[in-house]
């Protein structure tokens, strides 16, 4: 009877190493929490691409908007925890537990609820207005803004979201009052400006990039501790006397009670496609540079991250929505 219950243990574990061993066994969804366009959907497109070279199955992107990337967030960190739904977020991930507190609200989600696959890339957000706006610099914009408190408009790509929480920390270092227009996603939010619906954003370099240099938009400051070498004429914040900080990263999570070695295989994955020529080569493109920490230094980097936006967060306190 004991050789029989030995056997059976054997087989059993054996069975579960083999199912371990076949992961992936199925396509897998990379749910990206904004429309198409913005900084998460640039980078997970080619993300997910090059993971289905090296899991060899399908890595399907969903764009599952709303609350300004909380929906899709809550999503993921509900999900079954087996490995098949990914989440590619941005620095966003940190701030809504944060203000859903400040606004009364139970969060949708924790940190706690995800755990880091790896970190892909890290940019500073720039300050942008349209090329024929009457901002000239930085200081034209605060002037006005100072002369018309809550009149100069800005779109973002949802309450709270990242480029919202940038130009309030950006107001609230100058001292001045802006109108908050909000969209669902940085996608939104960029056409917003273009067409004449509102006169400035923050928008992560890789979305404007392409604008700035068309001549269709112009870069009047950066979130940056020094000039961005894409942007090198563009003063930072700091430099002109203002304390605001703030980049925009990405990065693929999963939900927190995944298997360790499910998320090891999806390291491995991540780690083999962010240091791949294409990527580099598809990131260039779009004027994104690659920043890649696995998952143990993207704990600490997130970590960080989210300790300093808590602090802005609360500094700023509720927004009232107009």
């Amino acid at each position: 009877m004991p050789r029989i219950l030995v056997s059976l243990l054997i087989a059993f574990c054996a069975a579960g190493a083999s199912a371990q061993d076949a992961y992936p066994s199925k396509p897998l969804t990379m749910v990206v929490p904004f429309p198409p366009g913005g900084v998460a959907d640039i980078v997970g497109r080619p993300l997910a691409a090059g993971m289905h070279h090296v899991l060899k199955q399908p890595v399907v992107i969903v764009n599952r908007t709303g609350a300004g990337g909380a929906v899709g967030m809550a999503s993921v960190a509900k999900a079954a925890a087996d490995g098949y739904t990914l989440l590619m977020s941005l620095s966003s991930i940190s701030i809504f537990p944060v203000s859903d507190r400040i606004n009364g609200k139970a969060p949708a989600y924790e940190l706690k609820d995800f755990a880091p696959i790896a970190l892909v890339t890290a940019d500073p957000t720039v300050l942008v207005v349209r090329a024929d706006s009457r901002y000239k610099t930085l200081k034209d914009f605060v002037d006005a803004a100072q002369a018309n408190p809550g009149k100069i408009n800005y779109s973002s790509s949802g309450v709270y979201g990242t480029l919202h929480v940038a130009m309030e920390i950006f107001a609230n270092a100058a001292g001045i009052r802006l109108f908050h227009v909000p969209y669902q996603g940085g996608g939104p939010a960029v056409t917003a400006l273009l067409g004449g619906q509102v006169e400035a954003l923050a928008s992560g370099p890789a979305a404007a990039i392409g604008q700035i240099k068309g001549g269709k938009m112009r870069a009047l400051a950066s979130w940056s501790d020094k000039r961005l070498q894409l942007l090198p004429e563009i003063p930072t914040f700091r430099e002109l006397g203002y304390d605001a900080e703030f980049y925009i990263w990405s990065g693929v999570f999963v939900p927190a009670a995944t298997p360790a070695p499910v998320a090891a295989r999806l390291r491995d994955a991540v780690r083999e496609v962010a240091n791949s020529a294409e990527f580099k080569s598809a990131m260039q493109k779009v004027e994104t540079p690659v920043y890649y920490l696995d998952a143990p230094d993207f704990q600490k980097y997130w970590e960080r991250d989210a300790a300093r936006l808590k602090l802005a967060l609360e500094r700023i306190g509720k927004v009232e929505e107009k």
